[in-house]
């Protein structure tokens, strides 16, 4: 025989109201979404550092932390267009984390930007600073 569940009692005697549903709490915005967010502005052409994401959102020593962002970028919904995105000298760092080892290269081509070596040719031409154009 299982035991009867008792309401537990305030020490007036009486029960202790049920708990209320959790009401949708408005979604707070992690380091990664901010990071997509800024990324997301960078426009056709154009190409920023981590770096410099980094500093626009006021944690000038996390450039690996938007690296990593950016390595889960591929899954983001809407689309984060990580191939914007090198290191400080231009240089496609992140190209391992896309499907193929030319596709980061291939989408800089298509957004018009020319790669040689690995790296974006006229860089500080096509440097977007969000701490500048934002």
């Amino acid at each position: 025989m299982k035991p009867k569940k008792t309401p537990q009692l305030l020490s007036a005697g009486k029960a202790l109201p049920k708990a209320k549903p959790e009401t949708a709490k408005p979604k707070e915005y992690t380091f990664f979404e901010d990071v997509y967010d800024v990324v997301r502005q960078i426009p056709k052409g154009r190409v920023t550092s981590y770096g410099a994401i980094a500093v626009y959102l006021g944690t000038k020593l996390s450039a690996r932390m938007v690296g990593w962002a950016m390595n889960g970028a591929g899954k983001v919904k809407p689309k984060v267009p990580a191939q914007r995105v090198v290191n400080r000298n231009g240089m496609l760092t992140g190209k391992m984390h896309f499907s193929t080892p030319t596709q980061m290269q291939e989408l800089l081509e298509k957004d018009g930007i020319q790669v040689k070596a690995d790296t974006v040719v006229d860089f500080e031409k096509r440097f977007w600073d969000p701490a500048i154009e934002l």
